[in-house]
């Protein structure tokens, strides 16, 4: 009867899953596209009195390096830097410095620590985001004091709670990265 209503029925049922493959632009383009989306993050229509808007850029680059370690590779830093800081405000070279030393950061501690779980995740995630936003107002050329330095504190407390969410919607994409399509031919 399932097959006089829909002959395919029985092959989905069973055989859907062959002759499937990986889309290549899904596998490789998602974790750059989404990186390079959140740096954009600037050009939002958000004008708030002090910096508390969290590193959008960073915050992706962490989940997905943390959560794929060997997806983005080493010099990913580089090109992720330069496109950040074209739209952060920052200097042009200092997203590119200190992405690409988050990364080796990262590599070292994935070759030292190669299994560990989420809230080692997240504490690693919340002290690469305390130094960031430290090394980055340093290098943004402001006189710099104790009052100065404790205005980044809401910042780095907002990326901090936001890392699990953007863990979250990094895990979701990542799925979405592995759905396999179907291949013609």
């Amino acid at each position: 009867m399932i097959d006089q209503i829909n002959p395919r029925a029985r092959s989905d049922q069973f055989g859907s899953k062959i002759n499937r493959d990986h889309s290549v632009a899904l596998v490789y383009g998602i974790p750059w596209a989404t990186i390079l989306l959140a740096s954009l993050s600037p050009l939002l229509p958000i004008i708030p009195p002090a910096p508390i808007v969290p590193p959008l850029a960073l915050l992706f680059l962490l989940a997905w390096r943390l959560l794929r370690p060997g997806l983005l590779p080493l010099w990913a830093g580089l090109p992720l830097g330069l496109w950040d800081d074209l739209f952060s405000g920052q200097p042009l070279g200092s997203g590119i410095l200190l992405f690409s030393l988050i990364m080796i950061g990262l590599e070292a501690l994935e070759m030292r620590f190669p299994w560990r779980n989420f809230f080692q995740d997240w504490l690693v995630a919340g002290l690469v985001l305390a130094v960031y936003l430290v090394l980055a107002a340093f290098v943004s050329g402001a006189s710099l004091g104790g009052l100065q330095l404790g205005v980044i504190v809401p910042q780095l407390l907002l990326s901090i709670v936001m890392f699990p969410i953007v863990a979250g919607i990094v895990s979701l994409l990542d799925r979405l990265r592995l759905m396999r399509v179907r291949r013609i031919g």
